[in-house]
Parts: structure tokens; sequence; C-alpha cells
């Protein structure tokens, strides 16, 4: 049978046949409804397991993993497409007209279709996660290092690893990585409270003086430290709630004691509109002397409980 096989394949015209994956469209991957009602369902069903139980104080590092399985799942999509897209420009660069040529820059491309959907798709899923955790721990999600970027155009909050950051715009490239916008700088530190109801007062103060400068600066992107506690925790709520973009500039500890300060001159390099700068240490006070030095308004939220100074 097998040779009776071979011997019609041999009969037949397959010069103009070609085997390649099939073409996909948008109902290839999971709709919108499906992510969030499977995630959310997965999410509420896994985390009331959790509750009351002697596993509940773990539950926050739960979540960080469940977020990260599908950003881990994005970056892989993500380096995928970046290695189809320098195989189609090695290969547009030597074009030859050929057939053969031409076929290999249809798969390439192909490829790279294939992986940015892919990657879409599973960024979609991380938001939807992150969304959930933010809701579940009160933090913005971010991951241990590098960039949570969203290339979707409907998806509009980012948080963008200075490094990325610096690297891409020292490379001249407008995507993903360099936000679009007026920069405002957040700074402040850790704070403890006498009561649950001060700290409510002291987050309330971060939201609405956040909102109040949004007002003014609409195209804003937020730039902060990216610390997952106190100040920089709330502020970074707020964005994933307003989707606003944020740059975080995390502390270099090789520079021991000047990381800090190091830190300031990076940030108050991007020309902000505004510094705001609630309740720190000295290095958020020295960045608010700089700050004023350079002719930049600062928001002056230092004083009690995350109010203006005197009041």
């Amino acid at each position: 049978m097998y040779d009776s096989f071979i011997d019609q394949l041999s009969g037949l015209d397959l010069s103009s046949l070609s085997i390649r994956p099939a073409p996909f469209n948008a109902t290839d991957f999971p709709c919108e409804d499906a992510i969030d009602q499977t995630l959310g369902a997965v999410w509420s069903d896994l985390f009331a397991m959790f509750s009351d139980t002697a596993l509940e104080a773990d539950a926050e590092d739960i979540a960080w993993g469940m977020v990260n399985l599908f950003h881990r799942a994005a970056s892989r999509k993500s380096a995928q497409l970046d290695r189809a897209s320098d195989e189609i420009r090695t290969l547009l660069a030597s074009a030859d007209g050929s057939e053969v040529h031409s076929s290999n820059l249809e798969e390439q491309v192909e490829r790279a279709q294939a992986a940015e959907a892919s990657m879409l798709a599973f960024e979609q899923m991380r938001e939807a996660t992150a969304a959930l955790y933010r809701d579940e721990t009160g933090s913005s999600w971010k991951p241990v290092s590098g960039s949570r970027t969203n290339h979707s155009r409907n998806l509009t909050s980012a948080v963008i690893d200075a490094r990325d950051f610096l690297r891409a715009r020292a490379e001249n490239r407008r995507h993903a990585l360099i936000p679009e916008g007026t920069p405002v700088v957040f700074a402040g530190g850790r704070q403890s409270f006498e009561s649950a109801e001060d700290a409510k007062r002291y987050a309330e103060n971060v939201w609405a003086t956040l909102d109040k400068v949004r007002d003014v600066v609409p195209d804003l992107f937020l730039v902060h430290g990216g610390d997952g506690k106190g100040a920089d925790r709330l502020a970074a709520s707020w964005a994933e709630r307003r989707e606003v973009q944020q740059l975080t500039y995390s502390l270099d500890r090789r520079l021991g004691a000047r990381a800090g300060f190091k830190r300031n001159e990076q940030m108050l390099s991007l020309n902000p509109r505004y510094v705001v700068a609630f309740p720190g240490n000295g290095v958020t006070e020295r960045l608010v002397i700089d700050a004023k030095a350079r002719r930049i308004t600062v928001v002056d939220r230092r004083g009690h409980l995350g109010t203006s100074p005197g009041s």
C-alpha cells in the first residue's frame, strides 16, 4: 500500500504546492470575555481554598507567581518575534528575486506574525491576572527584573524598567519601551501608622494628589522608584487603575549609599513637569532641593499623613 501511495504522488504535479501553517485570525485565540471569566473563576476558587488556613500568608506569593506565568510566556513569544524580525531584515538585505528567497521571506513573516499574535494573547492574560492581583493585594504587579510592557493598542498602562527605557532611548527606538507623554516624578518612603484609619487616610491623599496632577497633565507618565512597599506601591496602584504608564528607577545597589542620589539625578534628567513628594528620607529631601534648583514645580505633600506641610 505504501508503494501504491508513492506511485500516486509521483503522478501529481506538486510544483505549486507549499506546506506551511494555516493562516490564523482572531478567533484562533481566547476572546477577552473568556480570558476574564476563566481566570477570574480560577483565581477566586484558588484563593478561597487558602482563606482561613495556615497557607493564607503565602497567598500573595502564589498570586505573584500566577501573573508571572503569563508574563514569562509573553516574554518567550517576544523573543521569538525578535529573532524572526532579525531574520526578515537579513533576508530583505540579501534579496535576489528568487523563488526560494521569496518563500523563505514569507515563512519568516508568518513566524513573526504568529509570535506577535501569541505574545499579545499572553500579555492580555497577564494583564487580566495582574488586575486580579492588584485587587487581591492592593499592589501593582511588576516583574522581578525588566519591564512589564503592553504592545496592544487597547492597553495603555505599563511598568517600564529604567534600564530598558535608557537602552531603547539610546537606540533611538520608539516602541513599547518608550512611554509617550509628560513625565511626572513621584517620591516617598515607607511609613508606619498608628492606626488603620491613618494608613487609609494617607493612601487616599496619595491618590487624590495624583488625580489632581493628572487633571493638569492628562498625558503624564509616572516616574518612581518601584518600591513594592510604601508610597511607591500606592502610586503604582493608582497608575494601574488610571491606565497611566509607569517608568521605574530601581536602586543600583552597587553604588551603596550613593544609589538613591544617583536615582534622583536620573529621574530629574527627564525634565519632569512636576515632582510629587510625600514623606521620605534624606534622599527624598535632596530630590526636592534639586528639583527646586532646576525650577521644577514641586507638589509638596510631606506633611502629616501626606498633606501639605503646615496644613
